[in-house]
């Protein structure tokens, strides 16, 4: 079975949807030799900001000079950036042997796509024998298909209402969810959690007997500057390459995690690693300048949380425009009404656009939307030529192509194949 066989095959599966539970996944890992039980592992959930998280993470355990697996989802371009070892992607024939040989369970017991790329992950690690795998979430944490883990540490990030058709559609319910991924004598690192959330996790902790870490604790502001205190006495400046407030808080909480879990204390290699996130891990779709002059600007922000972060960065080059267009796409479990709000206070022009996977939202329902708020949102069918296009616009007018990273790797698959 080649590659593309392979991975159409395996994108086939997202045929049987979301199963939320563990017993397929359990049952997989049984039939393959439960690999997940000799990894090392830091696992990541959170509602924003847990695959930035969990990249500045891998990439400062690399400067200290460890093999360091990386789990991420989804991917943007290339189903391999899912399965990273030290800057390195899976390769095309680990994908084609795995799925090849294990083709008849998967068939046999309906596996869903995650199921089978988590179990994947996991046994492609395993046979890679690295020093330390960093694995995210899926969705949610306690049904999510990685909640098979004991990890060293758990992190989580924010928590935010999202997937509340899944999740349920309050705070602490979803804090629920999500710290269910906190097991026994571990120790657990948040970033700033409301106060309903914090509860949760602290009570999650009481039980588990962990110790727990709060970011906010361990951090000092004054306006744009971050710094973090690895320990009494000393502390560093945090000033990572990707733009935006929350990215300091993302590499922040990275570093509190080594620092705590670890207890290395080489400043430098704890800059070096935040720094060189990108080479490190391929960490794309934060804020990203896709063009220069004008400016084109992709990013990943897919809930009103992580729209009112990256508006807050624009609003600081917003007034430099005197003409900014978006185009935008999400997912129908996500509060749209709201995001658009956000959003239409920024952007002259709204384009909304077809997103070919099955939890998308049509881009007439998201107009739809618009129309009962009385934001204009015009749909648009050739986003690559409108992009292509922009590109010989005035310097003093901006794009930004906005929202699931379902959209971005779409678009961007298309921009690089020389799609127009």
């Amino acid at each position: 079975m080649d590659i593309e066989t392979s991975l159409d095959k395996l994108f086939s599966l997202h045929t049987f949807g979301i199963k939320l539970g563990l017993d397929n996944t359990i049952g997989f890992l049984n039939h393959i030799g439960n690999p997940q039980q000799e990894l090392k592992t830091i696992h990541i959930a959170g509602s924003n900001g847990k695959g930035s998280t969990a990249s500045f993470i891998a990439s400062i355990l690399q400067e200290f000079g460890l093999n360091v697996g990386l789990y991420t989802s989804p991917h943007f371009v290339k189903f391999n950036e899912r399965v990273i070892l030290n800057r390195k992607q899976i390769e095309d024939e680990y994908i084609s042997s795995f799925i090849n040989e294990n083709e008849n369970y998967i068939d046999e017991n309906q596996l869903t796509f995650f199921e089978v790329t988590t179990a994947m992950a996991f046994q492609y690690f395993k046979e890679m024998k690295p020093d330390y795998c960093v694995i995210e979430t899926g969705l949610g944490g306690r049904l999510d298909s990685t909640n098979v883990l004991n990890p060293l540490a758990t992190v989580i990030t924010t928590i935010s209402l999202e997937h509340t058709n899944v999740l349920r559609d309050t705070i602490e319910q979803i804090a629920i969810e999500k710290a269910a991924i906190i097991k026994n004598n571990s120790k657990v690192y948040t970033g700033f959690l409301k106060k309903e959330a914090i509860d949760v996790v602290e009570k999650r902790c009481a039980e588990t007997k962990n110790t727990i870490y709060r970011l906010k604790d361990f951090i000092s502001e004054i306006d744009e500057q971050v710094s973090l205190v690895l320990e009494k006495g000393k502390q560093i400046e945090i000033n990572p390459t990707l733009k935006g407030k929350y990215q300091k808080y993302n590499a922040s909480l990275a570093a509190l995690t080594i620092s705590k879990t670890f207890l290395f204390k080489d400043e430098q290699k704890y800059l070096s690693g935040i720094s060189k996130v990108l080479t490190n891990t391929g960490l794309q779709g934060r804020y990203e300048y896709y063009n220069k002059n004008p400016k084109i600007i992709f990013d990943s922000a897919h809930n009103p949380e992580s729209i009112k972060s990256f508006l807050a960065e624009f609003s600081k080059e917003a007034a430099n425009y005197k003409k900014r267009v978006l185009i935008f796409g999400a997912m129908r479990d996500k509060n749209i009404s709201e995001m658009l709000k956000l959003l239409s206070s920024y952007f002259d022009e709204i384009l909304v656009t077809e997103i070919q996977y099955e939890r998308a939202a049509k881009p007439q329902d998201i107009k739809r939307l618009g129309d009962q708020m009385n934001i204009i949102c015009n749909v648009i069918t050739e986003p690559i030529k409108y992009i292509e296009e922009f590109k010989s616009r005035n310097e003093d007018e901006c794009l930004v192509v906005l929202g699931s990273m379902y959209l971005l790797g779409e678009i961007k698959q298309q921009l690089l194949q020389g799609f127009t």
